[in-house]
């Protein structure tokens, strides 16, 4: 579900006009938010709310379950992800032109190449790990805890797929989502603004936090990015308060995304006390830092729901 994109570079909306707000849902794995700034005047100005790629997947997977195609063919969910590593890099370049404050061109461009090459990675992997999760593969457990995995042949197989894991999981998520957080706190250096009147945020983007901030949650725990996304909400609150010093508060754009991620941060919180005594995921999780990915949790629980369900 994309909206407003026809109006990317159209002057002042009237006020309440809410059409350069895009609500989303999401799917799995994890993807993409974009803030796409407009100035106009100050009292109308909003953060442009983007998530284009898996808010969408799952009205695709609703409408065009993956059994509707060929496994050795791209699913309409594929399509959907090569349209967003094409979309999203022009909206990324977009948003870096409209903040006052950005990087050198140079780096820009290293940034969105990276973006580029791991979301294309993860199209890759995700595409066979849906086919795999169709095939009984269960993301609770580790790739070759996996029944379908396990007993194949040659053993070496499942190095291949491990290596595939890699890939996607780590690799992927490092190029994607390092440039993506990076250029997204780039444009919060811009959001200060010294007239008071240009902090508030209209009811339109009062209305829109709770969603981001669930996409944010998303974003964290099934992207298993929560040091890089601690690490730029520190950021975050240090530069608040040293522009706070200088007689600088944030716009309405700023405190919409600043809102998102502390409302983000109780979500995960929720989520991990809710999860905390599972021992299924503990062993999955293991460490200091234990977040689980929504889709491990479906795997484990919600499947042998409906498998339940199916057998009354």
């Amino acid at each position: 579900m994309l909206l407003g994109m026809s109006g990317l570079d159209t002057e002042t909306p009237q006020l309440g006009q809410t059409k350069g707000w895009v609500m989303v849902c999401r799917y799995h794995p994890t993807f993409i938010l974009l803030l796409m700034r407009r100035y106009h005047h100050p009292a109308l100005t909003q953060s442009h709310v983007c998530k284009y790629h898996h808010p969408s997947l799952i009205q695709t997977q609703i409408i065009l379950p993956l059994e509707w195609f060929p496994l050795n063919k791209p699913s309409a969910g594929d399509y959907f992800h090569m349209a967003y590593n094409v979309i999203t890099p022009f909206l990324l370049l977009k948003l870096i032109e409209r903040s006052p404050k950005t990087l050198p061109r140079s780096m820009v461009y290293v940034s969105i190449i990276m973006f580029v090459m791991g979301a294309s990675i993860h199209l890759v992997g995700d595409s066979v790990n849906h086919r795999l999760i169709f095939s009984g593969y269960q993301h609770h457990l580790s790739v070759r805890e996996n029944p379908i995995i396990r007993n194949l042949r040659p053993e070496t197989l499942i190095d291949s797929f491990e290596l595939l894991y890699y890939y996607d999981e780590y690799l992927g998520h490092s190029m994607w989502y390092i440039p993506f957080f990076l250029i997204l706190f780039i444009y919060f250096t811009g959001c200060f603004t010294p007239v008071a009147e240009e902090s508030r945020m209209p009811v339109a983007a009062l209305l829109l936090v709770g969603p981001s901030s669930l996409y944010y949650w998303y974003l964290v725990t099934e992207g298993q990015i929560f040091i890089l996304y601690i690490f730029t909400f520190f950021a975050m609150m240090a530069l608040v308060m040293h522009q706070k010093r200088k007689g600088l508060v944030l716009d309405s754009n700023g405190l919409f995304l600043f809102y998102s991620f502390i409302i983000t941060l109780l979500l995960i919180a929720g989520w991990v006390a809710w999860l905390w005594n599972d021992k299924i995921l503990r062993k999955k999780y293991p460490g200091v830092i234990y977040i689980p990915e929504p889709w491990a949790f479906y795997t484990l629980h919600m499947n042998n729901l409906h498998a339940a369900k199916e057998s009354l």
